[in-house]
This record gives C-alpha cells, sequence and structure tokens, in this order.
C-alpha cells in the first residue's frame, strides 16, 4: 500500500482577502498535491473555503456572520470549490472526489468505518478525496474550527504518514512575528505542552476561522494517534514535497506513538462523554503507567448521569482530564461501592458483569 499523506489547506490560502476562490492559488496547490501523487504518494486533501468561496456569489458583502448566512453562503460556495479543484486536478490527469463529513459522523462508530472503506476504495482507484465539513448542515457547536480537527481525525482515520498543515504563517514562534522582533520559530516539538499553547495567537485573517491554537489542538489530535504533523508555509513549486521530507518552511511536531484503532479514535477524539469519574493517585498511576483497568476502589467521586457501556471522561485529584473509557457501571451502582475494594464490591452488589470500572481495553490515555 502507497504510504498515505494528508493536507489540509484553509481559506486563506485559497480566497482573495475579499472573498472568492483565487484560481491561481488552486491551481498551484493542485500541482503541488499532485507532485506528492508522482512521488509514490496516495494524496487526501482536507480543504476550507466553501462560505469564503460563495459569500459574494450569493451577494453578501462581506463574510455573514449569521449561521443561516454561513450556510446558504456554502452551499453555494461548495460547488464552486469542487468544481475549481476537479478542474485544477484533471489538468494533471487525476480525478478527486467530494466527502463531506461533519462532528457527528465520527461521532458515530459505524459512520467513521463506512468513511474508511469510501476512502479505501477512491485511493484503491487512484482518486483524490476533497474533503470538507458540511457547513450546509453543521451547526457551530459542531464545527472543526477551519477543518484542523477535521483533517486530524482524518490522518489518524487513514492512519496516514504525516499530517501537513499549511497556512499563511511559516510555522509556530515564540511570539507574533508580525508584532515582535524578538519573536523566534519553533522548528522542532517533541511534546504539545502548556508553553506552546501560550505561545499561540488568535486567527490571521478575515476569511478564516482557525488560528494557531486550534492548529495545535489538530497537532496534538494527530499525534497522539501516531501521525507527525508538519504546521507551515507552502508558497514555491516543490514546497509541499520539501514539507514532507522535512525540509519546509514551519513546525515540525514529532510522535513516538503508534496509530490507534478506529475504536480507540472514536473513544478519545468523537465520543460525546456523559459523566465524569475522579480518581485517587494510585489509580492515576495505574492507569497512566500501568497498563490497569480502573477498579471501584481507585474512585473518590462520581458526577453526571450514565449508564453501563456509555463513554465517561476521567480526571485527577487536580482536576485534569486524563482519558476517556467506556464505563461497566450504572452511575448509581458506582455511587454505591466508591472506594471499595473488589471483595466488598461483590458483596454489596452482588454479581456483576465486570468488576472493572474501565477496562483497559475500553479506555484511551488522553494526559
Amino acid at each position: 500500500m502507497r504510504p498515505r499523506i494528508v493536507v489540509k489547506i484553509g481559506s486563506s490560502s485559497l480566497t482573495s482577502s475579499e472573498g472568492g476562490l483565487n484560481m491561481e492559488a488552486v491551481g498551484f496547490y493542485a500541482g503541488e498535491l499532485a507532485s506528492l501523487r508522482s512521488a509514490g504518494y496516495d494524496v487526501l486533501l482536507v480543504t476550507s473555503g466553501a462560505v469564503a468561496a460563495g459569500f459574494r456569489k450569493i451577494g453578501y458583502a462581506s463574510r455573514p456572520r449569521q449561521l443561516h448566512e454561513k450556510q446558504a453562503a456554502a452551499a453555494v460556495g461548495q460547488a464552486l470549490l469542487m468544481r475549481a479543484y476537479q478542474n485544477a486536478f484533471a489538468g494533471h490527469g487525476l480525478t478527486s472526489a467530494q466527502i463531506l463529513l461533519t462532528r457527528t459522523d465520527f461521532a458515530s462508530r459505524k459512520r467513521m468505518n463506512n468513511a474508511s472503506m469510501t476512502i479505501d476504495e477512491l485511493l484503491k482507484q487512484g482518486v483524490i478525496p476533497v474533503i470538507n465539513e458540511n457547513d450546509t448542515v453543521s451547526i457551530d457547536e459542531l464545527k472543526f474550527g477551519d477543518n484542523d480537527t477535521l483533517s486530524a481525525l482524518v490522518a489518524n482515520l487513514v492512519r496516514a504518514q504525516q499530517l501537513l498543515i499549511l497556512t499563511d504563517m511559516d510555522g509556530l514562534y515564540t511570539a507574533d512575528p508580525r508584532k515582535s522582533a524578538d519573536a523566534k520559530r519553533l522548528d522542532e516539538i517533541e511534546e504539545i505542552t502548556a508553553e506552546i499553547y501560550s505561545a499561540a495567537g488568535g486567527a490571521g485573517s478575515s476569511v478564516g476561522t482557525g488560528g494557531m491554537r486550534s492548529k495545535i489542538d489538530a497537532a496534538k489530535i494527530a499525534t497522539r494517534g501516531g501521525v507527525p504533523v508538519f504546521i507551515g508555509q507552502v508558497k514555491e513549486e516543490g514546497d509541499l514535497l520539501k514539507a514532507l521530507e522535512h525540509r519546509g518552511k514551519g513546525t515540525y511536531f514529532a510522535t513516538q506513538l503508534a496509530s490507534l484503532p478506529v475504536k480507540k479514535q472514536w473513544l478519545g477524539f468523537t465520543s460525546s462523554p456523559l459523566g465524569q469519574i475522579i480518581v485517587d493517585a494510585g489509580a492515576e498511576k495505574a492507569l497512566l503507567h500501568g497498563g490497569h483497568s480502573l477498579l471501584p476502589v481507585g474512585v473518590k467521586r462520581v458526577e453526571g448521569h450514565f449508564h453501563a457501556g456509555d463513554v465517561v471522561e476521567v480526571r485527577n485529584a487536580h482536576d485534569e482530564c486524563i482519558g476517556r473509557g467506556i464505563v461497566n457501571y450504572d452511575e448509581e451502582q458506582l455511587q454505591a461501592v466508591l472506594g471499595l475494594p473488589t471483595g466488598e464490591v461483590v458483596a454489596k452488589l452482588g454479581e456483576v458483569h465486570r468488576l472493572e470500572v474501565i477496562h483497559r481495553d475500553e479506555w484511551i490515555t488522553l494526559k
């Protein structure tokens, strides 16, 4: 199987500051992606730009702010965006396919599997999947943040060799280089820490919705799934291949982790936790470093309402999220056995389906 590369291109790279597609830019990026295909890679494109492409065409003087206006602009702009890509790729003898996704698609393991099989078949046939959020039906609470998160989820889903997030900045700096002469670029990042987040600023243009923070969030998801990430510029011919070869104009996020199974991806990044379980220091250590399951004896407190089989978030004594898991107890049952050793749990509840609150096979570490 050819190695897979996911490339994410934001609105600001594809449109003019006033709105509307920059056809020269679309053609340039299509050529760069075609060069990766020629170099032996399968390429998936995650693109923004539907709202920016459509709002002028629909008659708005500036990028709309109301949700229904954005959705209307996206309905017009998505067709324009895909037509531009199809024409641009056709010039390189390539066929492209449209895939529109929302967070609810990733929240369903069945839909995730269906999307994965569709992508596999398209790549097998030599087609370039062009993936965008389905802006026409998405609501603000479910959006991906200018598709940065979407690109990370896709990269994990297809077990990509690398995720390349293209932006108008040549990487992450210690401060905003547009405002500070002392700002220095961070070329390599081994671990995403609070200091890394503090270096990130807000959105860089009026046509996009994502800033550097959302790109770091995406890098965190992708690297947790075993996919290294590049965030930076591709401005000249050959820059995309250079970025892939670790010679790019940007910041590289490394990972030593293996790729995650689809179930773990869903559990960690797109499932909807219905409660919280707060654990003691011993349970935290066992979960994070011992590879153990969570037992009632390590549970200090329970919040929310959930049933066996639901996803819950696990937090430590400092209120830090350390992971998620599928719980084996109803909330009322777990409240009754907080902190009890296994023998007392059986004595109090009788025979239970599973003694573990969360089995290690249904757990993902997020800290």
